[in-house]
C-alpha cells in the first residue's frame, strides 16, 4: 500500500495571488484557514479494514443461520486484531453444508448462541466512523449480519462496505483469472492463506486478495477511501488516473484553476478544500459530460489558497470575469451590466444605459443581466406608469408634429400635443427607480390574475416575464445601494468556532481573516481597519466591482449570524419595505430536459 507521505504546513496566499509551496498528498493548512480533519477523506493507507467471513446453515438470514465468525482488522498493509468464533445456530446444519464447510453439529452444541456473540462482534467493530468492513460477496456477509441483528433487535453500526468480489472483477481480466472466487483468487494473487471454507481462513485469504486489489489500484489513482468507495464505477481508467494532477494542491480554502496543453485556463472553482474537490473529478462522483472533456483536456491544475471561504468566492469570480475559461457557465463582462434610467431632457423618457455614475445611483434601477431584461422592467414601467414609451426627442413646447397611435389608445398623454409636463408618471417612475418596485408589483400582479382567470395565458405570460424582470433589478439595486453606497463596511461571521472577518469598500472585498483561538473579532475587525486605506470613491458602480461579485458580499453579509462591526451609511444595510426583496413573485414552471 506504500509509506505515508510526511505532512508539511504552507502559508496561503491572499487576494495578491500570492504563489504557494506545494507538496506532494496536498499541502498543510495555512495557520489562519485550518479546518476540521473530518473534511479530508482519508488515505487508504490510514483506513482501518474489518474484513469479514461467516459460515452459515444454508437458510435465509436470521437468528438461526450463522454458524462461524471470522474477521480480521488491518490497516497500513498490517493486521492489528482478529476475531473468530463458533457459534450454535439453535437447528440442524444440513448435512451438505458439513461436507462444504467441515463444521459438524457436534462442534456447534456447546459454542455459544448467536445473542452472546453478535454483542462482541459489534464491540469488535468499534467506534472509529472510517472503519470500513469487507466480504467477499459482500451481500451475503453483511446480508446475514443484518438478519441477526434485525432479529435481536440490535442495531448494526453504520459504516461503509467494500465487496472484493465486484473490485475483483474491476481489477482482473479473464486472461488472469477464469472466474472470481475466493479460491481462485487467492492463487491468483499469491495468497498465504488459502481458503477452506471456515471464516478465518477465508476472511485472512480476502485480506491478502484486498491487498492486492488496492496495489493495482493505486496506479490508476484510488489511493483515497473516497476513490475507493466509487472505484466500482464506470470512470475512464485514463480519466481515473490523472487524479495526480491534485498532487500538491493546497488543503484549504482556495480557488483551482484547470489549465489546458497551450497553458490556456480551461476551468476555474472554489473549494473550503482544494486537494479533496479536485480528487473528485476523476471519479465516478463527477456525473457532467462537459466537465468530463475540460478534465480530460486538462494538463495540470493549480490552486491559490485564500484567508477565508469568501475570498475564494470572491477571487473566483475575478479570476473567472478576467480569463473568461471556456468551462465556466457564468455570464462575461459583468461589469457591463445595463441599468435604466430617465433621459435628460424636457419631457423625460426611459433609456437603457451601462454607464451609471455612483451619485446616480438612487435614482437609477438595475443593474440588469443582459439589455432584454432591461428592456422588459422598462416596458412594464411605461405600460403601468403611463411614462412616454416613444423615443423621439421633444422640445419643451409643441413643435406641431402630430401624437402616435398611443394617444389614440388612452396609453399615453400626449406631450407632444399639450406641452404639458408627465408630473404624475414621472413621479411613479422615479419612485420605481429609487427601488420601490412594490406599487408597480401590485398593479401587475392583479392584472396577471385577472388575465390568468380569463385564460389569457400568452398576455399573462408576457407580464410575468417582464414584472421578473423589473424585481430582479430592483433587487440588484438594492446589493448596489448597500454595498457600493458604503464607503466602508467591516463585518464578521461566526463560521464554525472562529469569525471570519471581511472589510469592504464601495462593494469591494478588500482584506478577509479568520480569528485564532480566543481572538476577538473586533480587535481582527479594528487591524483590518486600521491597516488598510480607504479604496478611492469610484466615479461609476460598477467602476471596482461586478455584479456577480457584488451579489455575492450581498448574500454574505446579510447572513443569519453576520455581526456588522463598522458601516459608514449603516441606513443603506437596510432592505426597503417597498423593494424588490418584498415581493413574492408568482412561481415560474420548471424547464424540460430538452430546453
Amino acid at each position: 500500500m506504500g509509506m505515508k507521505p510526511n505532512e508539511k504546513s504552507k502559508v496561503g496566499a491572499s487576494l495578491d495571488l500570492t504563489p504557494a509551496r506545494y507538496h506532494r498528498e496536498g499541502a498543510g493548512f495555512a495557520v489562519h484557514e485550518q479546518l476540521t480533519l473530518d473534511s479530508l477523506g482519508p488515505s487508504l493507507f490510514d483506513v482501518t479494514f474489518l474484513v469479514v467471513d461467516l459460515e452459515t446453515t444454508g437458510g435465509k438470514p436470521g437468528l438461526n443461520s450463522i454458524t462461524e465468525f471470522g474477521a480480521v482488522k488491518v490497516r497500513g498493509g498490517e493486521v492489528i486484531d482478529e476475531f473468530t468464533t463458533l457459534v450454535n445456530p439453535g437447528v440442524v446444519i444440513p448435512a451438505h453444508i458439513t461436507v462444504l464447510t467441515g463444521i459438524t453439529n457436534g462442534m456447534v452444541a456447546l459454542a455459544p448462541d448467536i445473542s452472546q456473540v453478535l454483542p462482541q462482534f459489534i464491540n469488535f467493530i468499534g467506534e472509529d466512523p472510517d472503519l470500513v468492513l469487507v466480504a467477499h460477496n459482500a451481500s451475503f456477509d453483511i446480508g446475514h449480519l443484518r438478519g441477526a441483528c434485525v432479529g435481536l433487535n440490535i442495531e448494526l453500526p453504520r459504516r461503509r462496505v467494500v465487496d472484493t468480489l465486484r473490485l475483483a472483477r474491476k481489477t482482473f481480466t479473464r486472461d488472469e483469472t477464469p472466474n472470481y472466487k475466493l479460491a481462485t483468487l487467492a492463487r491468483v494473487c499469491g495468497a498465504q492463506v488459502q481458503p477452506t471454507h471456515r471464516a478465518l481462513d477465508d476472511a485472512r485469504a480476502t485480506v491478502d486478495v484486498l491487498h492486492a486489489i488496492l496495489g493495482r489500484l493505486g496506479g490508476i489513482g484510488v489511493t483515497h477511501l473516497e476513490d475507493l468507495m466509487t472505484a466500482t464505477d464506470t470512470v475512464p481508467q485514463h480519466r481515473r488516473a490523472k487524479a495526480t494532477l491534485a498532487d500538491g494542491l493546497p488543503r484549504g480554502a482556495g480557488v483551482y484553476k484547470f489549465v489546458g496543453p497551450g497553458d490556456e485556463i480551461l476551468y476555474v472553482g472554489t473549494s473550503i478544500n482544494i486537494y479533496k474537490r479536485v480528487r473528485q473529478y476523476f471519479t465516478a462522483s463527477e456525473k457532467r459530460k462537459r466537465i468530463a472533456e475540460m478534465v480530460d483536456l486538462a494538463v495540470r491544475v493549480e490552486g491559490i489558497s485564500t484567508a477565508t471561504v469568501l475570498e475564494a468566492n470572491v477571487l473566483e469570480v475575478r479570476l473567472i470575469d478576467e480569463l473568461d475559461p471556456p468551462y465556466n457557465r457564468r455570464s462575461r463582462h459583468t461589469q457591463s451590466r445595463p441599468w435604466i434610467a430617465l433621459t435628460d431632457e424636457p419631457h423625460p423618457r426611459l433609456k437603457v444605459t451601462r454607464k451609471i455614475k455612483r451619485s446616480q445611483m438612487e435614482s437609477s434601477l438595475g443593474p440588469f443581466t443582459s439589455h432584454r431584461q432591461a428592456r422588459n422592467a422598462i416596458e412594464l414601467l411605461e405600460s403601468t406608469t403611463g411614462l412616454r414609451s416613444c423615443t423621439q426627442r421633444l422640445p419643451a413646447q409643441p413643435d406641431g408634429r402630430g401624437a402616435c397611435h398611443l394617444f389614440d389608445l388612452g396609453k399615453c398623454s400626449a406631450p407632444c400635443l399639450t406641452g404639458d409636463l408627465q408630473s404624475e408618471q414621472l413621479s411613479a417612475t422615479e419612485e420605481a427607480l429609487e427601488g420601490h418596485v412594490r406599487t408597480v408589483a401590485d398593479a401587475s400582479l392583479t392584472k396577471l390574475r385577472a388575465l390568468a382567470a380569463a385564460q389569457r395565458f400568452e398576455q399573462a405570460t408576457g407580464i410575468r416575464d417582464r414584472l421578473y424582470s423589473l424585481v430582479g433589478g430592483a433587487k440588484n439595486f438594492e446589493e448596489f445601494r448597500t454595498l457600493v453606497g458604503n464607503q466602508r463596511i467591516v463585518a464578521a461571521y461566526m463560521n464554525g468556532v472562529r469569525w471570519e472577518v471581511a472589510l469592504f469598500d464601495y462593494g469591494v472585498l478588500r482584506a478577509s481573516a479568520l480569528t485564532r483561538e480566543g481572538e476577538s473579532p473586533v480587535d481582527v475587525a479594528e487591524f483590518l481597519d486600521a491597516t488598510h486605506g480607504i479604496l478611492d470613491e469610484p466615479q461609476f458602480a460598477s467602476q471596482h466591482v461586478s455584479h456577480d461579485e457584488v451579489r455575492l458580499l450581498s448574500q454574505w453579509l446579510l447572513r443569519d449570524g453576520v455581526r456588522v462591526l463598522k458601516a459608514s451609511t449603516p441606513e443603506l444595510l437596510a432592505r426597503s419595505r417597498h423593494g424588490g426583496y418584498s415581493i413574492a413573485l408568482p412561481a415560474l414552471p420548471k424547464p424540460s430536459r430538452t430546453e
